[in-house]
């Protein structure tokens, strides 16, 4: 249902369009790790389960989604394990560069190392997976939380560290 402000349960269309986009990436930065061994894939995939699970329980259930389905489903997943928070936890936290740099290493360290595959033995399909994982990392990042996360969310109206850290680097 969608009010004045934004969502209260964001509709299925959004939720898989958004988690459709962090899938291909983890798929596409899953495959560059496979071509150095598995053990790197293994090490990528838990860095991920990491990065979920601490946004699950740090920010989720604080979050106003939490029990509901935010633009990323995670609300519901979030109530399903761990127990509510503290909503003022959310508003006040404030979010720095160093806060975010694992969120894109999910998709860095696969493309520099696709970069890297392709300048030693070149290949179109490694550089068309480059591509997709640049233009899905940044591009499609900032389409996803432009159109349709961040523009129908009640937590930004109500408060967003996200949201202040990003106008603030726009800003400056």
């Amino acid at each position: 249902m969608e009010s004045k402000i934004g969502f209260d349960d964001y509709p299925y269309r959004f939720i898989i369009i958004t988690n459709l986009l962090q899938f291909i990436i983890y798929i596409i930065g899953a495959y560059f790790l496979f071509l150095f061994g598995y053990i790197w894939v293994i090490i990528y995939v838990v860095f991920i389960l990491i990065l979920e699970i601490r946004l699950l329980k740090m920010s989720c259930t604080n979050c106003y989604y939490y029990g509901k389905l935010c633009a990323f489903g995670k609300g519901k997943l979030s109530s399903a394990f761990f127990n509510k928070g503290n909503p003022r936890k959310f508003i006040l936290k404030q979010i720095k560069l160093i806060d975010i740099i694992p969120d894109f290493l999910v998709f860095l360290i696969p493309m520099f190392l696709g970069i890297y595959l392709v300048l030693t033995k070149f290949n179109f399909i490694l550089l068309s997976l480059i591509v997709i994982i640049f233009f899905l990392g940044f591009i499609g990042n900032g389409i996803i939380r432009g159109s349709f996360a961040c523009k129908y969310c009640k937590q930004r109206e109500i408060g967003c560290p996200a949201e202040q850290f990003f106008s603030k680097s726009r800003m400056n």
